[in-house]
């Protein structure tokens, strides 16, 4: 199960209390203070995990809690720290503060952590309090209380190409051909509900990872269809593959980048930074069209896009398909 949205309470340990306690011996009737300090309470650690890709985990646990902190003792003694709670997350995940919305925190990279809530500082023992004027102190400090809060974790896919399109346009087809990702394919609209990421294996020893994000139609932007849901995984991809149905256009038409003006309307609708991205135009489903109507789609002007017609089905062009993609990684490596 794909989960990539997800609600939780975390709350972190209270500090344990210090201790009043004062030496008592044979012979030392009047001793001094001896109470030793509590101990913090646990802190509520995210930490990125590439061992994770989705959020499921938390569908079944929605309250985390450090450990408190244990109190002080006499004889100078003072009280562990509370048990940290770490919890871990897939990387591309976003901390939000569920009441604000604000972006606490992004964990991109493996191993990546970040204290969310620290815990409760441990009091102090009455051993702290002794003065010239006040030889024994009989009080002691509390330990602080933990923090709690009510936050959302979003998961943003993390891939070198994101493949956009409407539904049917033969994005899971395509990754289904080019990597070992078996996503469902079906002849009919939103057949993928979730993003499937895929490994390509490029030439002998390169690789460059592939997702294949659910179909976006006009007006997803705003929260039509399947809304905005899935736009978010095309913020972290290098290049855009804009996937066009080419069984969708006729030799008459005067305008064959009309599906591809909508698709850009929606990302910068919903985020204009990603009409920065580098971007392909790839027509599909060549198989399925007329060779005159292919020669119609060569002639087209992209303004400098690079563009290309494939099918999944033949294999046509898929190595120049790939080769393209890993030639477009190796300029933004570069600059």
């Amino acid at each position: 199960m794909f989960i990539d949205y997800t609600k939780i309470f975390i709350k972190s340990g209270a500090g344990g209390n210090g201790c009043i306690s004062f030496r008592r011996e044979k012979y030392v009737p009047k001793g001094g203070p001896n109470g030793g300090d509590g101990g913090n309470g646990g802190d509520v650690i995210f930490k990125a995990s590439s061992q994770l890709s989705t959020l499921v985990d938390f569908t079944y646990q929605k309250h985390h809690k450090a450990g408190r902190g244990v109190h002080g003792q006499g004889g100078d003694k003072n009280g562990r720290n509370g048990r940290d709670e770490v919890i871990l997350v897939p990387c591309g995940s976003v901390i939000k503060n569920f009441e604000t919305g604000g972006v606490i925190t992004e964990l991109i990279k493996d191993g990546e952590e970040k204290v969310i809530l620290k815990g409760g500082r441990g009091g102090k023992g009455n051993t702290h309090f002794k003065s010239a004027t006040n030889r024994t102190p009989r009080y002691a400090e509390k330990g602080g209380e933990g923090q709690e809060l009510t936050i959302v974790i979003e998961l943003k896919l993390i891939a070198d190409i994101g493949l956009v399109g409407f539904p049917n346009a033969g994005k899971s087809t395509l990754i289904s051909k080019i990597s070992s990702a078996k996503p469902k394919i079906a002849d009919y609209p939103f057949t993928t509900l979730k993003p499937n990421l895929g490994i390509v294996k490029y030439r002998e020893y390169d690789s460059f990872v592939v997702a294949d994000i659910p179909g976006i139609i006009e007006g997803a932007s705003s929260g039509k269809g399947l809304g905005i849901q899935f736009l978010r995984h095309i913020e972290r991809t290098r290049i855009l593959l804009f996937m066009i149905d080419a069984t969708r256009l006729s030799i008459e038409e005067k305008n064959f980048l009309g599906d591809y003006k909508i698709l850009l309307g929606e990302l910068e609708n919903y985020e204009a930074n990603l009409l920065d991205k580098p971007r392909i135009i790839c027509f599909t489903k060549t198989d399925a069209v007329s060779e005159e109507l292919k020669k119609k789609l060569k002639s087209v002007r992209t303004a400098g896009i690079d563009k290309i017609q494939i099918s999944s089905v033949t294999g046509e062009n898929l190595q120049e398909l790939k080769d393209l993609l890993w030639k477009k990684l190796k300029e933004i490596n570069e600059e």
